[in-house]
């Protein structure tokens, strides 16, 4: 591509070659090493645009968590006219899912039926115009149901596989927005036809390069659809972003038309700051900038981040609780030559916090690492003490394996941006596996036989050696079910509900990993811990089925600092992991696992029966790697150290942990607070540990909010990966939050 006015100033390099935007951010990005006190506030015209977001929300929250749908048309790209937040004076970055803000659109590619659920929840019709359309057409959610086995469809009913996108769009997919700004649509346009074009010249057609061929041309039919979608709201990005203001608009367009097509489970944006900050920087430089409306404009783009919505069926919320959208955010890190990756943009999207207030969304990941300047590690610190909106990623651990130009999808997993995609699929309860194996392969609940039959146990004392032995053979045979049923989801999720515009902001030699989970961890490690080192009674019904428990005597917990503990779970997750790893993955993915339930781990504990380790039947789980609620009894240190032991190269697509501490164990003041804090997480990530949610706060202030929403309207938490308002968690789910350990010492 040409140099171009677009490029002036910005230092050459091999991206203007070819496609290449982490080498053209190496090349040009300034690292900032100062302290916060350049930020600035909200403009006039910021607080009266939020001013108008806070109408809308509390008119969302009214009825009920939904303010509108449209279902009289599909959403897609160009479903919908303009759309503005106040009108299109007033906004800077412009452009909404639908017409309206906050109104929701239907999109039954994933599963029609479900859909229609959606709108009937909350009272609304689908329209004739829909079900005339999509009366001979097949989604996704029906081919996958056409080629399960009875086996996958046994699994998944009774909760041993859950949260599997079988009847939604599997999402954490990123595409790289930041492409559209530097190169423009056209150039990119150009390079996907160069790809079709060699790869039709094959010598031979393979099934796979057939795939990929017919892959390109829906991505090239949706490229120029995006530009369409730009045209509407009188922006040409055909062309190379030429400020800053059109950086950031250029890459959020690409943004919007993803969210527009797919509802997938997570729509991160990925790592944005120092792209965006190296136009500001240039405009700052040529007089055509200065600090307030750098702001504005960061201010802006996440006031339209903050309203991105998709309907959902009340299964869906069960499992992922209050209306996440998951735009995951991630910021700083270190670069492959040891140079730290922040700018003053890293800064001003933590500002935005306090010039907009708290929010779950985006999704704010700090790529935490020692080499990051100790100015923002403080910043970073006080943000999460006043906010509890940002979380943390070891970036010295995920460079080490993705480089220095990967992003975070949903909620912790590390991708290449724009070099790799995700098939992603929920979680397998290893709880319940464990006590399949204790009744030879049928569920504890329904007494189904589910898994292989063997004899059940029948010892009046459980021994460790043969349970686990047991436990392993049955651990083998749910990682092959779970892969060959995550084959079968994202074949069909390509054949039906392929994510065009998002994978054509992508190389088109793809490489794919393929996530899956863990629920019940902290279970499954202390019911083993409990049978080694105590005495664990089964107690059978009249079917002959173990469904209680009786633990007599003392075992070591996990979450307290204990290898006897800690690392039977270490050796659980290497072993479910080497396991899985066993049975090929669609299109060659590589496996990846993560311990990480969302909210989900109370719908997980619902479905599962009593354990050997004290829990009673449905009671919920922890959520992620955490400890069990109030077992982790050592200090928040001990706690840390546990989870910190996982091995990160087993579990690459995420470690959750989330960690809650009150104010007092923190610090007596704010700066003392804020030193502890650091090197907390300091200490907590030079141990290789890869995930930490921050929440500072007492459980009484939840509890108050709990019974009277009022007080706290826009109370933010980190709950497991990811932040929610805590007012728009069902009570149950508060209820389980506010169970989990808070620390008070450290």
């Amino acid at each position: 591509m040409k140099e171009c006015n677009a490029w002036r100033k910005f230092n050459q390099g091999v991206w203007c070659d070819y496609i290449n935007v982490s080498n053209f951010i190496k090349m040009n990005y300034t690292a900032y090493d100062g302290d916060s006190s350049f930020l600035a506030g909200p403009t006039a015209r910021t607080d009266r645009e939020m001013k108008r977001v806070r109408e809308l929300l509390i008119a969302e929250n009214e009825k009920g968590g939904v303010l509108d749908v449209d279902t009289s048309k599909v959403l897609t790209i160009y479903s919908h006219g303009p759309g503005y937040v106040v009108d299109k004076e007033t906004d800077i970055i412009v452009g909404l899912q639908t017409d309206e803000p906050l109104k929701r659109g239907v999109s039954p590619f994933a599963g029609y039926r479900n859909s229609v659920q959606a709108c009937n929840a909350y009272g609304y019709e689908m329209s004739d115009k829909i079900k005339d359309e999509f009366e001979y057409r097949t989604t996704h959610n029906t081919g996958v149901f056409r080629a399960y086995t009875d086996t996958m469809k046994k699994a998944r009913h009774a909760g041993i596989l859950t949260g599997l996108p079988d009847a939604y769009a599997r999402g954490r997919i990123i595409g790289d927005y930041r492409r559209v700004a530097l190169y423009g649509m056209d150039y990119l346009i150009e390079q996907k036809k160069k790809d079709k074009k060699k790869l039709g010249e094959s010598d031979v057609l393979t099934e796979e390069i057939i795939h990929l061929l017919e892959d390109l041309a829906k991505q090239l039919e949706f490229m120029e659809c995006l530009k369409k979608l730009a045209l509407d709201y009188g922006y040409d990005i055909s062309r190379p972003a030429e400020n800053a203001f059109e950086a950031i608009q250029w890459l959020y367009f690409g943004y919007l038309g993803a969210v527009k097509e797919q509802n997938g489970a997570a729509n991160s944006i990925g790592r944005i700051a120092e792209f965006m900050d190296i136009y500001i920087e240039r405009d700052i430089q040529e007089g055509t900038l200065d600090e307030t409306k750098a702001q504005e404009l960061i201010d802006d783009l996440v006031i339209k981040l903050r309203l991105v919505r998709h309907l959902r069926t009340p299964e869906y919320n069960d499992l992922f609780a209050g209306d996440p959208v998951w735009v995951t955010l991630a910021l700083a890190g270190v670069s492959g030559e040891g140079k730290h990756m922040v700018s003053k943009t890293s800064y001003r999207v933590l500002q935005t916090l306090y010039n907009l207030g708290s929010s779950a969304e985006p999704n704010i990941t700090v790529l935490w690492s020692e080499h990051l300047p100790e100015n923002f590690k403080r910043f970073c610190a006080k943000v999460s003490i006043d906010t509890d909106s940002i979380q943390y990623e070891n970036d010295d651990v995920m460079r080490r394996m993705y480089g220095d130009d990967y992003a975070i999808a949903c909620c912790v997993s590390a991708m290449k941006m724009g070099k790799q995609m995700q098939f992603f699929g929920a979680r397998c309860n290893l709880a319940k596996v464990l006590l399949m194996a204790l009744n030879g392969g049928k569920d504890e609940k329904n007494g189904e036989q589910i898994a292989p039959e063997t004899e059940a146990f029948s010892e009046e004392v459980l021994d460790y050696d043969a349970v686990y032995t047991a436990y392993k053979k049955y651990l083998s045979w749910m990682a092959k079910l779970y892969v060959n049923t995550m084959n079968i989801i994202h074949y069909m999720h390509d054949k039906y509900a392929y994510e065009r515009l998002m994978m054509s902001l992508h190389d088109t030699d793809v490489e794919r990993l393929m996530a899956f989970g863990i629920s019940g961890f902290s279970v499954a490690v202390d019911s083993l811990s409990a049978i080694k080192y105590a005495k664990v009674k089964p107690i059978k019904d009249e079917r002959g089925i173990i469904v209680d428990f009786d633990v007599q005597g003392d075992f070591p917990k996990y979450g307290n600092d204990d290898d006897r503990v800690d690392l039977i779970g270490k050796d659980l997750v290497d072993y479910f992991y080497n396991e899985l790893c066993k049975t090929p993955a669609y299109r060659g993915a590589k496996h990846t696992l993560s311990l990480l339930t969302i909210t989900s781990n109370v719908m997980y504990g619902r479905k599962t029966g009593a354990t050997p380790d004290g829990r009673k039947a449905g009671e919920p789980f922890a959520p992620g790697a955490n400890p069990m609620h109030g077992r982790d009894c050592e200090g928040a240190l001990a706690s840390l150290n546990s989870v910190a032991k996982l091995n990160y190269a087993c579990c690459q697509d995420g470690i959750s942990n989330t960690f809650s501490i009150t104010p007092d164990a923190l610090g007596s003041d704010d700066d003392n607070r804020v030193d502890n804090l650091v090197n907390m997480l300091d200490g907590y990530f030079v141990q290789d540990a890869h995930h930490l949610n921050v929440n500072v706060l007492n459980r009484e202030k939840l509890i108050a909010a709990m019974n009277d929403p009022t007080l706290y309207p826009s109370l933010t938490i980190r709950v497991s990966g990811y932040a929610v308002n805590f007012n728009k968690l069902t009570r149950d789910k508060q209820e389980e939050v506010i169970a989990r350990t808070f620390h008070q010492s450290m």
